[in-house]
């Protein structure tokens, strides 16, 4: 964050968001602002409140790309989650602090991920020791015939013979394995190695829904319950893989991984809420929609500042940055309890896309849905073009579709592509030759039929 300037920002998300400039300039002052708190003093840090934001705009146009992809840019952990998958309490359905503790998740993977790479080289080295010992066992003494009392006190009963050597091989032979382990001339092999396994608590306790509690139960019990192990047979390299990852585990202390995690939950964390739009509404409690306002009150402390109880330890909501998200297509942000409102000051209006938006979406994003579908292509040896009045073309049909019908935004271009590339996709690993042009006159008779029938058009597009 500190090398990022809110122009640059915005550039940076340019090359994947097209337009929604206004919006872009909320996140990123949003974004900076966060950097400026820091540099405070202390006294004056903990008074500074992130300004919450709403996206109203039609579905499509980019708002959770845009939370996405800022959340990314600056590696911070990052949530969405969905309004509608909240009740309020004493329904059934979700807890509106899983939330939190799904913030907190990602934030400990992140963490742990980045401790991984700082032991790397370390945990390859004990990874490759291991796999030496499988494949070249130092010569040890069997267990066959010896005295108890020598495994007990490590000496020899009087009237006994020490046992024989367990099979091994020599140092030398051993040195010769090292270096072929360290030149991978030995990936292709297949070993025998023991790995554990551990139950996942959600298969356990998923039915009683005690995730939701933030204890973990497995590791509680884990003091009780040996650990399982089974035996697995894999290549070399796999099996490099997974000792690595092992070793890396030993190598890093989780409760400083934990200790990171919530710290970064508590000061970068951005949660994004769509469809916060299907919650909106006070009806006096009757009807089907009984539990609506009521999350919404259960969301309000959450995002006011409470602290969440997490089994990494409890975690400050205070400084967590919200984007809230949704159509109003029905309802107004004004349907929202006016507390709630309160907490998401900054209001930003999403446009829908012109053809000349979606003229852009196909050509200029750094993932382009033109580039990955010649990227895909491009595996069978075929290589796709579209002409310039084809890309018009298609951005055409899209805002035509759009305006005609139901707006789902940018969207709309991934099912008038797959059924421009049907023929194509299917018939790719056998067609010749091997370059295609795709033109104006190909896409309207793909989509021709289609287009002049208003009835299948809403079926199909």
């Amino acid at each position: 964050m500190s090398v990022l300037t809110p122009r640059e920002i915005v550039r940076e998300l340019d090359k994947y968001i097209i337009g929604q400039e206004e919006a872009k300039k909320c996140v990123a002052v949003a974004l900076r602002n966060r950097y400026r708190r820091q540099k405070l003093p202390p006294e004056i840090r903990d008074e500074v409140l992130p300004k919450n934001i709403l996206m109203i705009g039609p579905t499509g146009v980019g708002k959770t790309e845009i939370a996405r992809r800022l959340a990314r840019l600056v590696g911070a952990p990052f949530v969405k989650v969905e309004a509608t998958r909240f009740t309020e309490v004493g329904y059934v359905g979700r807890d509106v602090e899983s939330m939190v503790r799904e913030l907190v998740e990602k934030a400990v993977r992140m963490v742990k991920e980045e401790k991984r790479a700082e032991v790397e080289k370390e945990a390859a080295k004990l990874a490759e020791r291991r796999l030496l010992d499988l494949l070249a066992p130092r010569p040890r003494r069997g267990r066959e015939g010896r005295n108890p009392w020598e495994l007990i006190f490590g000496g020899v009963a009087e009237g006994e013979t020490p046992a024989g050597e367990a099979p091994g091989v020599t140092e030398d032979e051993r040195a010769i394995l090292r270096e072929k382990l360290r030149r991978k001339e030995l990936e292709d092999m297949v070993i025998e190695i023991e790995v554990e396994e551990s139950a996942a608590p959600g298969l356990m306790f998923g039915a009683l829904g005690l995730e939701e509690l933030g204890v973990n139960l497995q590791d509680a019990l884990s003091n009780f319950l040996p650990r399982r192990k089974r035996k697995r047979r894999v290549t070399v390299a796999e099996a490099r893989r997974i000792l690595t990852q092992e070793e890396a585990d030993k190598l890093i202390d989780m409760d400083e991984v934990a200790a990171e995690a919530v710290q970064r939950v508590e000061q970068n964390g951005i949660i994004f809420i769509d469809e916060i739009d299907k919650i909106a509404g006070r009806n006096g409690g009757v009807g089907p929609d009984v539990s609506r306002e009521g999350v919404q009150r259960d969301i309000l402390p959450i995002v006011e500042g409470a602290t969440v109880q997490t089994k990494y330890g409890p975690v400050r909501t205070d400084h967590i940055l919200f984007i809230a998200a949704g159509a109003f297509h029905i309802a107004k942000p004004s349907d929202l309890i006016p507390e709630l409102q309160g907490r998401f000051p900054i209001r930003v209006e999403l446009k829908s896309l012109s053809r000349e938006d979606f003229r852009r979406i196909l050509t200029e994003p750094e993932n382009s849905l033109l580039r990955q579908y010649a990227a895909l292509l491009a595996t069978e040896g075929l290589e796709l073009e579209f002409t310039g009045d084809a890309i018009a073309e298609i951005a055409d049909i899209a805002y035509t579709v759009n305006t005609q019908g139901e707006d789902i935004g940018a969207r709309r271009l991934h099912t008038i592509l797959e059924k421009v590339l049907q023929d194509l996709l299917f018939e790719a690993p056998d067609r010749q030759p091997n370059r295609v042009v795709i033109d104006r006159n190909y896409v309207r008779e793909k989509l021709g039929d289609i287009l002049q029938n208003a009835d299948v058009r809403a079926y199909i597009l």
